[in-house]
């Protein structure tokens, strides 16, 4: 079967389950994604290894929604540090969509196995992300998930390039977009305001990312009792919000000042005053040969270790995903602030909106459930610190009541995952998103 199979928005010409087993040998199960399945396969002429995706049409407009949208974009992108798209299959009852095969280790891994660890391996990895990032915004494509769960090395070599994977919530700029989607800890404050939004949101992703890196801390985070999502989840968005992060001693002591001003620039809170992408590669700290040398591992690894211990932020992970389509909050003594201006802590954050047609809880793959609930004004969506999670497409289901908190599961376990709760008013009850 051809890599041009699937035509979108044509149902009547369907691959045969045959057409994908005659090529491929596809093995067990590696992770169940909120939307899809995730297999190994083989291609049986060649040999080569390859991830298979599949995605059950039975699990409802959501999630055949999510594999169309990847689809199209994958098949417009062709980027050394994007995984590629191989082959495409549509049955009466699934999709297949088969990627390249990242074998490398996540960042983090990389970062923890390593003896010697400095600004210039962090500006070697911000350079890959935002060089893709200024690939896909020059056409006009907003990733709209980045995070380190989705940055890779693409095998395990010593110099291996680094790739971003998920693209299920990418998104053609076509206009500035409306529909606030992502994971949390990652949002810009244009997405939490509910102010329409577009490229820079990945600019403001990375440097979440960066700051990350080079001090092993989130840069907005509540210390709130970890089971109390509904009040982490409002803390966090107000710090999104007012663009309050601090470089905080000891942990940014031995950065230089290079640095600092890239995450600054990254992260303005003011979407229009923001660096691009592009800008940003053109920046001394990563092209001009400012980041420093100086062995920084001890500190960033032993933050690492604290924060995934205490957010269950890696191995064992609580998905952080927006699972539905936020809407603006029912009237309110509070009004809405923009973030340019610096909104104040009851400043206006999304709601989220009910979306009937999408698959109920009951049909989410095992190891990934979500659990929702609206965003009122004043609230933010957060968690303990950001975790192992993976922001899902703004649409959801009906009400129902709340599932219990996910278990502990290993990284192959984890990828599109569940949503954050606690997007709700204190006083309303948490939707469940399957």
């Amino acid at each position: 079967m051809p890599f041009g199979c699937l035509t979108i928005g044509e149902k009547k010409d369907y691959s045969n389950p045959s057409d994908v087993t005659d090529k491929y040998d596809l093995g067990q199960i590696v992770k169940s994604e909120e939307f899809c399945e995730i297999f190994r396969a083989k291609d049986k002429t060649t040999m080569k290894m390859y991830t298979c995706k599949k995605f059950l049409k039975k699990d409802g407009r959501k999630v055949r929604k999510a594999a169309k949208n990847e689809i199209v974009i994958l098949k417009m992108v062709k980027h050394p540090n994007i995984l590629q798209l191989v082959d495409v299959f549509e049955t009466k009852k699934e999709y297949f969509l088969f990627l390249e095969l990242a074998t490398g280790r996540e960042v983090f891994d990389w970062i923890l196995d390593q003896g010697y660890y400095s600004e210039r391996d962090t500006s070697n990895v911000v350079r890959q992300v935002l060089e893709a990032v200024a690939y896909l915004h020059s056409l006009h494509i907003v990733h709209r998930n980045l995070k380190l769960e989705n940055l890779v090395y693409y095998n395990r070599l010593k110099h291996s390039k680094i790739v971003i994977s998920d693209f299920h919530l990418a998104k053609l700029e076509n206009g500035l977009i409306k529909d606030p989607c992502g994971t949390p800890e990652y949002l810009a404050p244009e997405v939490v305001g509910r102010q329409r939004y577009g490229r820079p949101v990945d600019c403001w992703a990375t440097g979440v990312i960066m700051y990350i890196l080079l001090s092993g801390n989130p840069p907005f985070y509540d210390e709130t009792d970890d089971d109390d999502f509904e009040n982490h989840d409002k803390n966090l968005f107000r710090k999104i919000l007012a663009g309050d992060y601090e470089f905080d001693s000891p942990y940014w002591d031995e950065i230089s000042d290079s640095a600092k001003s890239l995450v600054a620039l990254l992260m303005e809170v003011d979407q229009d005053q923001r660096l691009t992408a592009q800008e940003a590669i053109n920046h001394e700290w990563i092209s001009g040969g400012a980041a420093s040398d100086k062995n920084i591992k001890e500190n960033v690894c032993a933050q690492i270790e604290k924060n995934f211990a205490r957010a269950k932020w890696k191995k064992a992970v609580r998905v952080t995903t927006i699972m539905k389509r936020l809407r603006a909050p029912e009237q309110s003594d509070s009004k809405a602030t923009s973030p340019a201006a610096g909104a104040p802590a009851d400043a206006a954050a999304p709601q989220a909106a009910t979306d009937p047609s999408a698959p109920s809880s009951d049909t989410t793959p095992e190891g990934a459930p979500a659990a929702v609930t609206e965003l009122p004004a004043g609230a933010e969506i957060s968690q303990p610190a950001p975790e192992a999670a993976a922001g899902v497409a703004a649409s959801a289901e009906a009400p129902q009541e709340p599932s219990p908190a996910p278990q502990e599961a290993e990284p192959t376990s984890r990828c599109n995952g569940e949503a954050s709760a606690a997007l709700h008013a204190a006083t309303e009850a948490g939707d469940e998103q399957g």
